[in-house]
């Protein structure tokens, strides 16, 4: 049986971690959620102290019990839109550690990159399953899916929420095929990359809605 942490937030990063809890061949080890968690979002914190796992309050992997110590590993870190930058040091500790993005790699790495591709009035998006290196989000891919969009009428939340759905799809269907995917590097040629700092730029497309609804801002997504 592999040790599993998961890292993240929301509803995928539940629907992740309760697949890990579920199967024979993992033991979920700890969960290390999002802090603060969103609010437009179920709470990946609260699932997790409804089925007693140990959780990493401060939302940072390096308070990860032990993880300091030489001899501490896990077989495998599984990361679903967690928010921080995961430095090689802990890449080392894991068997394996595999990232979910909300996007289609190599193209729109970094920040909101469903924001951006509505921006872009781009036709297509996708999500990715990708092995975690020190940069960001340019490890080699182990499975993906892209999924049509519709610039001229959704916003935001609607690919988001397809996203989620495809994302958990993707999840699904690789996992048990994991340990015999091959995965392959991406082609640097066809990256894009958006960091916060560029977010102004999205003009209407910041938001989850182009009207701005104070119930639902965010753009990290």
């Amino acid at each position: 049986m592999q040790g599993v942490i998961v890292l993240g937030k929301g509803d995928l990063a539940i629907r992740v971690a309760g697949w890990f809890l579920q199967s024979p061949d993992y033991k979920l080890q700890a969960v290390v959620p999002v802090i603060p968690e969103p609010s437009w979002t179920p709470s990946f914190q609260t699932w997790a102290g409804a089925k007693n796992l140990p959780i990493v309050s401060t939302g940072h992997y390096k308070d990860i019990e032990r993880v300091s110590h030489e001899d501490w590993k896990v077989d495998l870190a599984v990361s679903i839109f967690y928010d921080k930058i995961i430095k090689e040091w802990f890449i080392k500790k894991c068997g394996r550690i595999l990232n979910l993005h909300n996007g289609p790699l190599p193209k729109y790495r970094g920040v909101s990159p469903i924001n951006w591709a509505l921006k872009n009035n781009e036709l297509e998006h996708g999500v990715t399953i990708h092995e975690i290196t020190p940069g960001i989000d340019d490890g080699p891919v182990v499975g993906q899916l892209k999924y049509s969009i519709y610039p001229e009428f959704d916003e935001v939340i609607d690919v988001y929420n397809r996203a989620i759905e495809y994302g958990w799809t993707l999840f699904q269907q690789t996992m048990p095929l994991v340990g015999k995917i091959r995965a392959r590097q991406q082609q640097e040629s066809q990256a894009t990359y958006y960091n916060s700092a560029q977010n102004h730029l999205l003009g209407e497309r910041r938001n989850f809605r182009r009207q701005d609804s104070p119930a639902v801002r965010n753009s990290s997504t």
